[in-house]
């Protein structure tokens, strides 16, 4: 599910931007934010834990469990897929990843530490993820669960479609 490098991140303002931008920053800055939310939450961010959102920040693509476990293994921390789902699910319930469930993947929060209603934009060539807020659509949603007297607890919406490399390639 590898996708290309450099895209499927949200640009300043949280417009979705499938284009080039620097990686080490991008990462970086994740890397901060999940260390600062961990600790400020009193959750530990272990070595796997940390090097598994490394890996989910730096592929910009929505990675399966085994993708993730894989490249763990290949670094020393374990070849048994509770390693890579525990991660995951800790990640996952911290609010510093997404399960993507079209893919049965995961990829990394661009809005960790905040209330927010992500939708995802998923490339059906390439399996980039660009996660882009989606308030207007979370609240037509409660609007009409309220019309049926539905109580919404969570709202993921994923659109499936080209990035713009893929349709200019003709995928």
């Amino acid at each position: 599910m590898a996708g290309p490098e450099g895209r499927g991140t949200p640009a300043a303002g949280g417009a979705v931007a499938f284009a080039a931008h620097d990686h080490a920053h991008c990462t970086g800055e994740g890397m901060a934010r999940a260390e600062a939310l961990s600790a400020a939450s009193g959750a530990r961010l272990t070595p796997v834990r940390r090097r598994t959102l490394e890996i989910l920040l730096q592929s910009h693509c929505a990675l399966g469990a085994y993708e993730v476990l894989e490249r763990l293994a290949a670094e020393g921390f374990g070849n048994q897929p509770p390693v890579a789902y525990r991660a995951l699910d800790f990640l996952v319930e911290q609010g510093l990843a997404h399960r993507i469930r079209r893919l049965n993947a995961f990829a990394a929060c661009m809005h960790p530490g905040e209330a927010h209603s992500p939708v995802f934009f998923i490339c059906r060539a390439c399996n980039a993820v660009a996660e882009a807020p989606a308030e207007a659509v979370r609240r037509a949603t409660e609007a009409a669960a309220r019309g049926i007297g539905f109580t919404v607890e969570r709202t993921t919406v994923e659109a499936l479609g080209l990035c713009p490399a893929c349709a200019e390639a003709g995928a």
